[in-house]
This record gives structure tokens, sequence and C-alpha cells, in this order.
């Protein structure tokens, strides 16, 4: 007989398993159910709507909802909902109006594979087997980032209405022009390594301008070629009274005009419960961003119930609040309820999807992966119940594409939030100015939003 390995599947615990599952009934009811419906279908619980109402304490009324369609943007999306509510309330906008999402992307990736390209040639003389070369390597651009890198990008190339530059095929579906700009990047850094190796350093900056402006040409002809120039019009309402208003900008000086060093006011906090990274104090992640000369990543590591206590003094002023989570736990894109509850796994097949907020991080089992907005909050005692949300999935989705996340939830999911920093406790706020602590590129907190 042939010797058994430890740890291999052997036919007796086979036979014995397959036993064990004809015998217990439940197994066929799942089975049957499962022949045509998806895992999370047959584990609804119908109850998480009545746990998560539509009615909030505080709620600020909100545009309609955008949609970033098939793309990783949901950060810049975001970023430019919070910012169109500044604008909307200084030129007393009413209805429907969008800041273009599509310039920010192009720039957005044009600069990221800029930054991926400087890092590479930092690193050329190391063999792409080097841990961070290698992470870099794995994906040099994507759709997704985090606050900081949407500050860099609306502070050096300002905003514009989405008329001015709307949307095209390849913004709203990024797949292809995502691949082919990382093979060039990929290729860049197999010959800059051969150029590193063969002492040609100079030699190296010629290839990266090269390669770049292809990759700069790819994306004028896939997202379009913006305005220098544009005229911004819109109708003032004003005590009732209509009246069209039209002016002409930069993208820079509109920014300037409605923006300005608003911008600059907001701080970024992170909720990350693990040893490694001690609340109070200041971090930045190696080798994260997308525009080279821009602020790095910022995050001050606090405590929840702080946290939670700057967003509500944020939303009671009238402010959105724009928060990164976790969205592959208990969340239903077609209803509007996102509660601990709504999905019972474990009950229907017997698997646990969670365990401790620092675990889950330090186990990869969950990071920041989604970026939008908060807009309300349901006060009872002083204690968060439930939050609005402001998604980018359309509003064929969710309440008019709104959802609620219940109280538990957002504890357990949420791991970032930027908040203004005169809403932020004065230690916290003075840790933000303090020189951060440095983490590994591969950190859960340099998980991007997409």
């Amino acid at each position: 007989m042939a010797k058994v390995m430890e740890g291999s599947i052997e036919q007796v615990w086979v036979d014995k398993l397959m036993a064990e599952y004809q015998a217990n009934d439940k197994n066929g009811v799942v089975r049957r159910s499962l022949s045509r419906s998806g895992l999370a279908d047959s584990a609804y619980e119908p109850t998480a709507l009545a746990r998560t109402n539509l009615v909030f304490s505080d709620e600020i009324k909100t545009m309609a909802v955008t949609n970033q369609k098939n793309s990783g943007r949901c950060w810049i999306f975001a970023g430019l909902n919070l910012l169109r509510e500044i604008v909307a309330k200084k030129c007393l906008i009413q209805g429907k109006f969008e800041l273009s999402q599509n310039y920010i992307s192009l720039y957005d990736k044009i600069e990221k594979a800029n930054f991926a390209m400087e890092s590479i040639v930092s690193l050329a003389q190391y063999s792409p087997n080097e841990r961070v070369f290698q992470f870099i390597l794995d994906n040099p651009i994507s759709d997704g980032g985090q606050w900081d890198m949407f500050v860099n990008l609306v502070s050096k190339y300002g905003i514009m209405p989405k008329s001015c530059f709307p949307e095209t095929y390849n913004s709203n579906a990024t797949r292809e022009t995502n691949f082919l700009v990382n093979a060039a990047i990929r290729k860049f850094a197999h010959d800059a390594h051969q150029l590193a190796v063969k002492g040609k350093p100079s030699q190296i900056r010629s290839l990266k301008e090269e390669v770049l402006k292809k990759i700069y040409t790819l994306y004028l002809n896939a997202l379009g070629v913006p305005p220098k120039e544009f005229e911004f019009e819109w109708v003032e309402v004003k005590n009732g009274k209509e009246t069209f208003k039209k002016k002409t900008f930069t993208p820079k000086s509109f920014f300037d005009t409605y923006i300005g060093k608003e911008i600059n006011e907001y701080q970024s906090l992170i909720n990350s419960p693990t040893e490694d990274k001690p609340f109070g104090k200041n971090y930045t992640i190696d080798y994260l961003g997308n525009v080279v000369e821009g602020k790095p990543i910022n995050h001050v590591n606090v405590t929840m119930d702080e946290m939670k206590e700057a967003i509500i003094k944020q939303l009671k002023a009238g402010e959105p609040v724009w928060f990164g989570s976790d969205v592959s736990f208990y969340r239903d894109r077609e209803t509007y309820a996102w509660d601990s509850g709504a999905f019972d796994f474990e009950g229907s097949y017997g698997i646990p999807l969670d365990f401790e907020k620092g675990d889950m991080l330090d186990y990869r089992h969950s990071a920041m992966n989604h970026a939008m907005v908060i807009v309300g909050v349901d006060l009872a005692s002083g204690v968060a119940k439930k939050w609005k949300i402001e998604n980018s999935w359309g509003d064929n989705n969710g309440s008019a594409g709104y959802y609620v996340m219940s109280g538990e939830w957002f504890d357990r999911f949420v791991y970032q939030a930027v908040v203004k920093t005169k809403y932020l406790k004065k230690e916290t706020a003075a840790a933000a100015k303090k020189s951060p602590i440095h983490l590994n590129p591969w950190d859960p907190m340099g998980t991007l939003a997409d």
C-alpha cells in the first residue's frame, strides 16, 4: 500500500464526508436553492430593511447620484461629488450638476504612469524579484486611488463641469487602456533594468520620456483632449427667481474661484486597530501616490469613536464627508440595506466571513476598497444608529443610488474618513502636522478605493 502523505485528502475521509452530507436534509434544500441563485441571494435576510429604514435625524440634501460604470474611479466620483456641493452652494445651483470625472481621470492615469516609472527608475538596478520592485510591477497603474491623490490632481489641474468634458467609452470602461499602459510600463522596467546593469542611467531617462509620450498620446485618444478654456453656464436660483449666468474659466481658475485653499482644510483619518499602528500617530505609505511632486499620502490613526465624532460634526455643519470602506461584506447592491445581519452566510453555509477588525486587516481578510460620501446620520441619544450614503453606482441601485449602513456595519467595515481640521481634536490636528511613520507599500492602509 502506498504511503499516505500527511495533509493529503484521503478517500476514506471523502466517503465519510459524503455520507454525512447526504444524511443532512438541509444540504439538499441549500443545493436546490443554489442551483438557480447565487450564494448571497440564497442567504438574504429581509428583516435587515427594517433595521435600516430611510429616516435620519440629520440629513444633507444632495444632488442625484453619479455613475462610475465599468471603472474603478469611485474615489474620483466621491471627491467630485463632495466638491460639486460646494460649487452648487456658491452658485445657487438647483437640480442636476456634475463635475467632469473624465477630466480628473485623464490626468490621474498620466500622472500614475509617470509616478510608477519614476519609482522604477529609482529601483532599476535591483532584480525584478526584489519585493518593492515586484509590488510596483504587479499593478503599475489602476483605476483606484485615495483622498490625497485626489487633492493632488484637482490642485494641479483644476476642475470643470462635466458638460465641458464628458465621459467617453474608454473612461467608462478602463480595462483595455489599463492593460496596454501596464504592459508599456513593465517593458520599460525590463529595459531600464538592462540599462542600469550596463551602467547607462542617462539612457533610462530618455527611455522614460519616450514611453511617457506614447502613454500620454494613448490617453488623449481614449479619453479626449480637454479644453484649455471653457464657458460655465448655469441657472442661479435666488429667492425663487431664476437667472441665467455665464462666465469663462480655465480649469485652474474655476477650481481657484470655487474651491481654492478649502481643499487643504481636509484631513484623512483612518481606523486601523492593529498593534503596528498606535492611535494618535501620523502615517504615510511608501511608493503610493500619483503626482510625483504632490502631497504624500497622510493618515492619522484614530479610534472609531473619534472618527465618528468628527464625521457627525461635519454633517451637522451641512457638509458631506468623503470616506472609504470595505464593501465586500453584507451589502446588497439592489436594495439599500447594508447590515451585518442582511446575509446569513454562516447559518446558510457554515462559513463565517468576519472576525475582529484588526485581525481582518492583519490577515488580509478586509481593507478599504470603495469610496463614497456620507450625507446623513440617525442619532439616538448621541449614538449613530445608521448612516445615509451617496454612492456612484447609478440611480438604478439602492434607493435612487443611495444606501443605508447600520451602525454596526459602519463600525466594522469603515476604515477612512476625510474631515476638516476644525472638526478634529486638537491633539489629532497636531499629530497630522508631524513627520509621518512610513508604512510598506503593501500595508492594508495603502489599498486603493475603486
